[in-house]
Formats: C-alpha cells, sequence, structure tokens
C-alpha cells in the first residue's frame, strides 16, 4: 500500500528525551543503529544533538546483522551505558524477541519506536501508532475503490503517536516510573 507513511527518524530525538525522563540521574547513553540502514546517519545526528542539549553523553553503537547484537550489547557494557534508544528499523522490529530478552539479560532499560517492542517486554515505546497508520491507509484505498486515481492522491502521514510503558519491566529492573510519565501514556502494562 502506497500513499501513507509513519513517523520514523522524526521521533527519534524524543526518544532520547523520553528515556531521560524517566531515568533523569542516568549521564550516559546509547543508541543502537543499524549502519547500513538509510536513516542511520540522520538518526545518529538528530539524537546526538538532544543528547547534548540535555548534557548527556550518548554513544552510538551499530549492528547491521543480528549477529552482531551481542558485540553491541558488549559495546554497551564497555562504555557504561545506562540506557539505550533502539532506533527504528527493520532489522531490529523483525528481531524484537532477540533484543528484548538481550536488554532484559544485560538489565539496560531501553526504549523502541515500536508499541510492540513494550508488549513484548520492553520497557517503553514510543512511536506512530500502527492501528492509526492502517486506519489512513484503508481510508486510502476505500477513496481508491470509489474512483479516485492514487496519482492524484497526497502522500499522507501519520501524526498520531503512543506511549507504551510496561511497568512490570521497570519493577524488574528497579526502575520507579515518574506519574507524569505514567499519565501521559496510552499504555500501561502492569
Amino acid at each position: 500500500m502506497t500513499g501513507v507513511t509513519g513517523l520514523g527518524e522524526e521521533v527519534l530525538p524524543k526518544l532520547v528525551e523520553l528515556l531521560h525522563e524517566l531515568m533523569p540521574r542516568a549521564r550516559i547513553l546509547a543508541l543502537l543503529t543499524n549502519p547500513v540502514g538509510t536513516f542511520a546517519a540522520t538518526q545518529a545526528r538528530d539524537a546526538l544533538a538532544v543528547a547534548n542539549s540535555l548534557g548527556l553523553k550518548l554513544h552510538v553503537i551499530s549492528a547491521s546483522t543480528e549477529g552482531e547484537f551481542d558485540a553491541a550489547f558488549a559495546k554497551l557494557i564497555e562504555v557504561h551505558a545506562e540506557g539505550l534508544v533502539i532506533a527504528g528499523d527493520i532489522l531490529f522490529t523483525s528481531h524484537m524477541s532477540e533484543l528484548v530478552a538481550l536488554t532484559v539479560k544485560y538489565k539496560v532499560p531501553a526504549i523502541y519506536q515500536r508499541r510492540e517492542f513494550a508488549t513484548a517486554g520492553g520497557l517503553i515505546s514510543y512511536g506512530s501508532s500502527l492501528a492509526y497508520t492502517h486506519r489512513l491507509a484503508g481510508v486510502y484505498a476505500g477513496r481508491i475503490l470509489k474512483g479516485e486515481k492514487p496519482a492524484d492522491l497526497p502522500v499522507q502521514q501519520t501524526t498520531k503517536v503512543e506511549l507504551c510503558i510496561n511497568l512490570a519491566t521497570a519493577k524488574a529492573l528497579g526502575i520507579t516510573v515518574p506519574v507524569p510519565l505514567i499519565s501521559r501514556a496510552d499504555e500501561v502494562i502492569k
């Protein structure tokens, strides 16, 4: 389906901000990117800019295959990162359970761009609402079925984002989630 796009690299700076809000005493964070991904350079640049504005040190860690995940997490420990931002990338989404398992194994608080990570045991997620994006695609398809020409229809970008917090994971990590953050969440998993 063409004509509908979600928010991707646009929300990455907010991930850094939310992780900082969740863990205000953390001073060193890491960003996991796929260096061969389309938006890796933009993701790193934007995350570094917001980290600098918050007085945080941010290490960019890369993995371009599932086989590189263990080395990326070893690097995370080596740089003493207190939290991890996992950038939006199809590689990471397709290996969601492995990444969540690694964050649990290494006891590292992590934020993701897809709600499914938090529902799979990840700590927190913030990104485009897939349900809303699918709804827009359905409306778009309906317009085409009613006779509108796809070439005449503008590309639509979803603007609805959702914040999901997994309190069970927070408890396992010894993190107390601030009440203002919980009150803004679209979904809280207990």
